[in-house]
């Protein structure tokens, strides 16, 4: 999402439009790689000293909260932050912690159906999302 797109997201949302949410946001898309609460923080730090700790994590949340990010946790259990809202998998590299996105229309069918015809009682389905784990080799 751009960041005109998510100033109408906000309001959509009934958010305030705040430098400090639109410069977190910016940070996670600007950062591309998931990054951590940690990643966003020594990135805002050089353009927004004064946007706080605190501030940081309870934007992150509210992000979240409002389906405006997404949290993804790596195999280390770090919580890490995507901003690309639509299907897609993550491929993880186990030696450098680097995720990657992954989209695969194919994959994407061939797991709806498959759990389609599971008919999982008591459970409805509303994402499936992978995470494949290896290693990037160069």
């Amino acid at each position: 999402m751009k960041l005109d797109g998510l100033r109408t997201q906000l309001s959509q949302k009934g958010l305030k439009i705040t430098p400090q949410r639109m410069a977190i946001y910016e940070a996670v898309v600007k950062l591309k790689n998931h990054p951590t609460a940690e990643n966003i923080i020594e990135y805002i730090k050089k353009n927004h000293p004064n946007i706080s700790v605190g501030t940081v994590y309870k934007v992150l949340d509210s992000l979240v909260v409002n389906e405006l990010l997404r949290k993804v946790k790596n195999e280390k259990d770090v919580m890490r932050y995507d901003a690309i809202l639509h299907q897609h998998h993550h491929l993880y590299c186990s030696e450098t912690d680097r995720i990657e996105d992954f989209e695969d229309q194919e994959l994407d069918g061939l797991l709806k159906n498959y759990f389609a015809g599971k008919k999982i009682k008591g459970f409805k389905i509303k994402d499936i999302t992978l995470q494949i784990s290896g290693e990037f080799k160069n």
